[in-house]
């Protein structure tokens, strides 16, 4: 008789910080949080974008999607958001459809994580 395994996906997110700080340094509270909810909007609607653009099979959009979600997190501070987003770019580049939604796949949960983590953190500095 075959064991069927369940997988659970736990990995972490990695924040930079630093780089939150220096956002506060250079913009002052209201700047940085103006700038933070800008970014994270845009974050969630790329996520959404790249999802689409993938399923259609548009792997040029999938590539510029990508792209642009990973220099935004890099901004705010996601670094590992920002490593995968480059992975993600980086499959669809090779047509790679296996890589793609395997890597697409971990983009969003990491994503759904680090959105959860920068709203946790900013909770925090109240």
């Amino acid at each position: 008789m075959a064991v069927i395994s369940v997988l659970h996906h736990q990995e972490g997110v990695r924040l930079d910080p630093d780089r939150v700080v220096a956002l506060y340094a250079e913009l002052g509270e209201t700047g940085a949080e103006a700038v933070m909810c800008r970014a994270i909007e845009e974050l969630a609607l790329l996520l959404a974008a790249l999802q689409q653009a993938a399923c259609g099979g548009a792997l040029g959009a999938v590539v510029e999607a990508a792209s642009r979600l990973g220099g935004l997190a890099t901004q705010i501070g996601m670094a590992s958001l920002a490593r995968v987003a480059g992975d993600v770019a980086d499959a669809a580049r090779r047509s790679d459809g296996a890589a793609l939604a395997a890597t697409l796949a971990r983009l969003v949960r990491i994503g759904d994580r680090s959105l959860t983590a920068v709203w946790d953190m900013q909770d925090l500095s109240l």
